[in-house]
């Protein structure tokens, strides 16, 4: 038979195999379906060798191909940066399977396979939660390409992606076993069953795709896409040129029924005290606009400062020569006509180039070599709301590396949020996946909030994304210019909205439950060797 050669494969063969599968099938390739058995190598291998076999250094060759191979782009921003990311991620990545591992030693490879599961979708949760988040990489952000079927994110979120991979993964390993033990009615039945388990589920998305409904045009939202090189723009342009390029795109594309403008992140890039931003005399421009267009709520990323005077008032607070404490933010700022400026202070920063946690202070002049703020940004307590009251245009802002976090999104849409703004700039790496994985991750955002997103980028890929994940409108990498189109105010709120990541949790508490099993088990039968 020929599931016999599996046997003859070295497990270098087996090892490379997983990791191009897993790298092919990442967003853009077109070969999503490669995640549905990209774990199959590495499990044979696994239950070929035995529980004494070292599988981890396969494992981790898998696992940095798949990491070098959907995200070398950050070497155009930073080569340190890009290598530590990678390795650094690789290695957290083999967790699960040294938990697997461990597992096999009490555990038959049943239970073992089960416990992986739970320790990979907790490794899952834990890496997007924690002070090094990197969740570039969460399983679920895979089949971000193929949205119209999987319109049950609005549900799960990206945890039930993640799960349903491995789930997949395992009936056709458990398939390919069976076969070469001449079990083929079983073989038979957990193909069928995985079969059926897609099937139903793209049922279950069609079922679920919401209806495009006409908008009335008096909401149209504007989009800018200033493309302006940020290796190069303070070379290149004065601030004044940048915000008349910004203001000019702007007032070429509203009309009379605009409510709503939205810049990219750090667009404002004058730096200065929150409090003065209305003095600057490079903002001047800006505020003209948005006087001379009383409807228009203008929504821009924005670099600023806070003083605290001689208090430090946040963990983050950096003080001057003069022995003044103040925040640097990387933020958001609401401006509307005869109104004070409303900010927002992006709360996930970037490790290494917006944060440092301070179990790694130590290493700052490692990670000076990122590039950011090592020194850390401050960040918002809370998820702010720009509010509209006339339009009810209440946009959720969202700074960039943000909008890959699913049940941090959905604190906006709590507090009222109808739309998604995300505020970006994805120049830093260049025409590479990088910023067309970004974009893609933002349809995910979409589904299981149930909103309407407006997308500014820098550089591109601007977009407007409907509820269904889909991108009604766009404007291209490295182009100029900006779109507008009529979106409404949604105000259902999805049940991912009400309770977040439930697989992940449950995960975790499953995880926590093998993990006290392994030590009882591990305990006695040391006791009884004794």
């Amino acid at each position: 038979m020929a599931l016999n050669k599996w046997n003859n494969l070295h497990p270098l063969t087996l090892s490379l195999l997983s990791g191009l599968l897993l790298t092919s099938a990442w967003p853009n390739t077109a070969l999503t379906i490669g995640l549905l058995f990209a774990w199959v190598p590495l499990l044979l291998m696994a239950h070929q060798k035995g529980p004494t076999f070292p599988l981890l250094r396969y494992v981790g060759l898998s696992l940095f191909i798949w990491n070098t191979g959907t995200t070398w782009w950050l070497w155009n921003s930073t080569g340190f940066g890009a290598v530590a990311a990678i390795v650094i991620n690789t290695t957290l990545m083999c967790i699960p399977w040294w938990g697997f591992m461990k597992m096999r030693k009490y555990f038959s490879e049943s239970l073992s396979l089960f416990a992986l599961v739970v320790f990979w979708l907790t490794f899952e949760y834990v890496h997007l939660n924690w002070s090094i988040s990197w969740p570039w990489l969460t399983l679920g952000n895979g089949l971000s390409d193929i949205t119209s079927y999987i319109q049950w994110y609005e549900y799960t979120g990206v945890g039930g992606g993640s799960l349903l991979i491995w789930i997949i993964n395992l009936l056709v390993f458990r398939s390919m076993v069976s076969l070469k033990e001449g079990k083929t009615k079983t073989a038979f039945y957990l193909s069928g069953f995985a079969l059926f388990l897609i099937a139903l589920l793209v049922f279950i998305s069609m079922q679920l795709l919401p209806q495009k409904n006409k908008v009335a045009k008096k909401t149209n939202v504007v989009v800018v896409q200033p493309n302006m090189d940020p290796y190069q723009k303070f070379e290149t342009l004065t601030t004044a040129d940048q915000v008349n390029r910004l203001v000019q795109l702007s007032v070429n594309a509203i009309d009379s029924n605009t409510v709503m403008v939205i810049w990219p992140e750090t667009a404002m890039s004058a730096a200065d005290w929150q409090d003065n931003i209305k003095v600057n005399p490079y903002y001047q421009p800006i505020f003209q606009f948005v006087e001379a267009h009383p409807s228009i709520q203008l929504i821009s990323g924005i670099e600023t400062f806070k003083q605290y005077g001689n208090i430090a008032a946040t963990k983050t607070a950096r003080k001057t020569n003069d022995g003044i404490y103040y925040d640097a933010f990387n933020a958001a700022v609401s401006l509307q006509s005869n109104q004070e400026p409303v900010y927002y202070n992006k709360s996930k920063l970037v490790p290494g180039v917006e944060s440092l946690p301070s179990f790694l202070r130590f290493m700052a002049p490692v990670f000076e070599q990122f590039g950011g703020s090592t020194g850390g940004y401050g960040v918002s307590d809370t998820a702010v709301v720009f509010r509209d009251p006339i339009t009810q245009m209440n946009a959720a802002p969202i700074i960039c590396y943000e909008s890959i976090y699913g049940e941090y999104v959905t604190n906006y849409v709590k507090s009222g949020a109808t739309m998604l703004a995300i505020m970006t700039n994805d120049g830093w790496w260049g025409n590479t996946p990088g910023h067309q994985q970004h974009l893609y991750y933002a349809k995910l955002r979409a589904i299981e909030t149930r909103r309407w997103i407006a997308r500014s980028a820098n550089t591109g890929i601007s977009a407007f994304i409907n509820p269904r994940g889909e991108i009604e409108q766009s404007l291209a990498w490295d182009k100029r210019g900006a779109i507008k189109m009529a979106i409404p105010g949604e105000q259902k709120i999805s049940f991912y909205v009400q309770y977040g990541d439930l697989i992940f949790k449950l995960a975790a508490a499953v995880a926590a439950f093998f993990v006290v099993v392994y030590f009882y088990k591990k305990s006695t039968h040391a006791r009884k060797a004794n």
